[in-house]
């Protein structure tokens, strides 16, 4: 029992966090580095490895000022990309679970107008290192209960500095919302907290998630991130589950840095005035399990947006993961499940 509920905590839950978090601003804030599929979740077992591959797809064009859908006034047409995340967990020990993470963007675009003035961008965004212990378990006949913590560190991989040729000869640095990574190393902190009704077969979990943003090479920071998620699970008997999650985030400001030349620094003023905001979503996803193998799918269904400045705003995000997770070595919790 404690070995099948662990497996569907891990297969239902979304996102290490994306969360993904997405591009900030229109010409601002971002570097949409998801951390799609699987941070939301609680431990393994003992020697126990799970690994997921998990395909995101990105889509908006629309642009909001405060909490206004508004007529795109800026010099694009959409932004849109394509991400693959990979991962893998190991259990350390019944209370410790460490996990190994990156993703790949096949295409991350800012789409121009008829097509022209188009940027793309494609490769690694960033390397996950993130440690969860489980500091709380209680196994009761009709309800179970478990609660764990996590702190872990984000490192670039991908570029932040990508630039384009605006006029024959001089090279500017692309906007940060096209860039692969934000090219700082990010500090991770995570709570999650679960509750199962055993003979109803229903869940209830929450969670946490906060990013602590660092300072780039540019000597620029992405606005801190924080995410709290409630979902409410349910499974049937023919190995379908679904999921329903109430997603909010906040998105801080971003500073952008100083230059020496005032022309850019009006741009940079720009940057920061057009970053950061908050926003609700609700996520419903369907699961599907058959042994050590699972299937999910989630959609991202966004109820609300307050963003600083003008900015684009969320849109579509549909996510397609799969799960296997087998065990290493016997141990005495997998002998008697």
């Amino acid at each position: 029992m404690l070995k099948d509920t662990r497996f569907f905590i891990s297969l239902i839950l979304i996102a290490f966090s994306y969360n993904s978090l997405n591009a900030q601003g229109c010409c601002s804030g971002g570097s949409g580095n998801p951390i799609a599929g699987g941070a939301s979740t609680g431990v393994l077992l003992k020697h126990q490895v799970e690994t997921s591959i998990n395909y995101q797809y990105n889509f908006s064009d629309n642009f909001y000022v405060g909490k206004k859908d508004t007529i795109n006034p800026i010099s694009f047409d959409n932004l849109n990309s394509n991400y693959i995340f990979l991962r893998t967990d190991y259990g350390i020990s019944n209370k410790l679970t460490i996990s190994l993470a990156s993703g790949y963007f096949i295409n991350k675009t800012k789409v121009g107008y008829n097509k022209s003035d188009t940027l793309c961008s494609k490769g690694f965004s960033d390397l996950i290192i993130f440690p969860r212990y489980n500091i709380y378990n209680n196994d009761l006949p009709f309800t179970r209960s478990e609660i764990t913590i996590g702190v872990g560190i984000k490192l670039p991989i991908g570029s932040h500095t990508d630039s384009s040729e605006t006029i024959p000869g001089i090279w500017d640095v692309n906007p940060p919302i096209t860039q692969l990574s934000s090219g700082a190393n990010d500090l991770i902190l995570y709570s999650f907290f679960f509750k199962e009704y055993k003979l109803r077969k229903l869940r209830v979990f929450a969670n946490i998630l906060h990013i602590n943003k660092g300072y780039n090479s540019l000597d620029q920071k992405i606005g801190d991130y924080t995410s709290y998620g409630l979902y409410f699970g349910k499974t049937f008997k023919n190995k379908i589950s679904s999921t329903l999650q109430i997603k909010g985030e906040i998105i801080k400001k971003m500073d952008a840095g100083e230059s020496q030349f005032e022309w850019e620094n009006e741009y940079l003023n720009d940057l920061e005035e057009s970053s950061g905001g908050r926003k609700i979503f609700v996520i419903p996803q369907i699961s599907y399990s058959l042994k050590s193998l699972s299937l999910f799918a989630t959609y991202e269904i966004p109820i609300y947006q307050y963003l600083n400045g003008l900015q684009i705003g969320s849109k579509n995000q549909l996510t397609i993961g799969l799960n296997y997770r087998f065990l290493t070595k016997k141990n005495e919790i997998s002998e008697k499940n």
